[in-house]
């Protein structure tokens, strides 16, 4: 098979190719490599590369479920000791890991080789993937757009073929944003199902969560199985898992009770190819055999709105001090783009109490979803509504400038207008999956959001999607696909 076949598979198929003795390790790792240096020119998807260490790995045979298959971990949160790590922001410029994180040794243990590191905004705030630091990520479909964010450099990547699935995480939709925005699935899993160890606990209140984008639901599941459960010293743990997600790839996901709507958060309509997104995977999920139910996610309220406000802010406060207490030093203007100057300013100017209220304004919240999902009180089992609420924003609509520091802010909250951030503050696991195209060929995702602790549901449901809406084959005009096959 030559590199483009390859990488045209999914991770757990290169992995059997290796099982097999079909491919070694070492070829995958140098296909992938060929693969980005010919796409990364175009998309800057990869920030960094560490292509000697990677051959280095694969020729030492590694092994477990993922052996010898190519990865790339996002440049946020995930630490590798000795690597560049710069988080997107001109503050870290220069700096490296300070150690290696547990999901990574986890990454190892699965036999996955780590190619490099993916581009994200400044310190992830914000739904785009333009830092000044690396400058933007373009989406493969229209490299005139934006990957949406803050993983938008690890979705380019794989919507492009460079590797089949890649490291994201997610504080306020950071995973299923850019999945929708480049044609991919994307689960963020339940709170505390990854743990951050060994430097972090219970990061912003439990809203920051690890996983990955992937092109099959299968990779996604058993990538999940990979790093999932606790570390020692972790604050709580996840619910327990019946069986292994890879198990429910396949598995019947029964006649479930889906509530779905086109509307945003505040129940204006969305722009109108998600409205026919949304409309689509209804009608399909009824075909399916699924009962569909028009009603909304419980409106967030102007106090809770407020409250996410809070918590951004001061989220932002924390991310900056914990750099100038690591490095030492206080950052500079200079260092800083315009929307983190002003998230930092009010971040600094809440006061500890307001910050705590605003949990509890929107724990109060997260009550009233579990309420809306609990079968007990005949609510749904799912929540279906777009993943983002505009089609991807042209690069530059996205960003601050020093007299509009809160214009990236604005923007880019009309692109995620149905807040994809319920299911940070409620912890409940929620998924885009990459059933629609809009006319002009843009990827256009669906979410669903799903019951605290069950991923296993949303992988049955995801993998029935995939079966009867198969997305595998299509390919955007800048990948390893375009020449076989762009999608229309």
């Amino acid at each position: 098979m030559n590199g483009a076949e390859l990488g045209a598979l999914d991770g757990v198929a290169q992995a059997e190719l290796v099982r097999r003795g079909q491919v070694s390790a070492v070829e995958l790792v140098r296909a992938a490599i060929e693969r980005i240096e010919a796409l990364n020119p175009l998309l800057n998807a990869l920030v960094d590369q560490s292509f000697d260490r990677a051959l280095d790995e694969a020729a030492a045979g590694p092994s477990g479920p993922f052996a010898g298959v190519p990865f790339l971990v996002k440049d946020l949160v995930v630490e590798r000791e000795g690597l560049p790590f710069t988080e997107g922001s001109r503050f870290l410029r220069g700096n490296l890991g300070a150690f290696t994180s547990e999901i990574v040794r986890r990454w190892e243990r699965a036999g996955l080789v780590i190619l490099g590191q993916t581009n994200s905004p400044e310190f992830g705030m914000v739904p785009t993937c333009e830092p000044l630091l690396h400058g933007p990520t373009r989406n493969p479909w229209n490299l005139d757009r934006s990957t949406s964010g803050s993983s938008g450099g690890s979705a380019a990547a794989v919507a492009s073929g460079m590797v089949p699935m890649a490291h994201a995480n997610d504080l306020g939709g950071s995973i299923r944003y850019p999945a929708s925005a480049c044609g991919l699935f994307g689960l963020k899993p339940t709170r505390a199902r990854v743990s951050l160890a060994p430097e972090y606990g219970d990061a912003i209140s439990g809203w920051a969560i690890e996983h990955a984008v992937t092109r099959s639901v299968r990779d996604s599941a058993a990538l999940l199985d990979a790093v999932r459960g606790p570390a020692l010293g972790d604050p709580y743990a996840a619910p327990v898992v019946e069986r292994p997600y890879a198990d429910e790839i396949g598995r019947d996901p029964g006649r479930l009770r889906i509530g779905w709507t086109a509307r945003t958060a505040s129940g204006e309509p969305s722009h109108p190819d998600c409205v026919a997104a949304v409309e689509d995977t209804a009608a399909l999920c009824e075909s399916l055999g699924h009962e569909l139910v028009e009603m909304t996610v419980p409106p967030i309220d102007a106090r809770t709105g407020n409250a996410i406000g809070t918590v951004f802010a001061v989220a932002t406060a924390w991310i900056v001090g914990y750099w100038e207490r690591r490095l030492g030093r206080a950052a500079s203007d200079e260092e800083l783009e315009p929307l983190t100057r002003e998230y930092l300013r009010q971040g600094r100017a809440t006061a500890a109490a307001d910050y705590l209220l605003a949990i509890e304004d929107t724990q109060a919240y997260a009550r009233q979803v579990a309420f809306a999902l609990s079968s007990a009180h005949n609510g749904v089992d799912l929540f279906l509504n777009p993943t983002l609420s505009e089609p991807p924003a042209p690069i530059g609509e996205i960003t601050s400038i020093d007299d509009e520091p809160l214009r990236a802010a604005v923007r880019g909250g009309r692109t995620v207008a149905h807040s994809g951030v319920v299911a940070n503050i409620t912890g409940n696991p929620a998924m885009s999956v990459p059933l629609s195209w809009n006319n002009d060929g843009l990827p256009i995702g669906v979410h669903f959001l799903g019951r605290f602790g069950d991923e296993g549901l949303l992988f049955r449901l995801a993998s029935q999607l995939e079966a009867a809406r198969p997305w595998a084959d299509r390919w955007p005009a800048t990948s390893i696909g375009a020449t076989k096959q762009v999608a229309s």
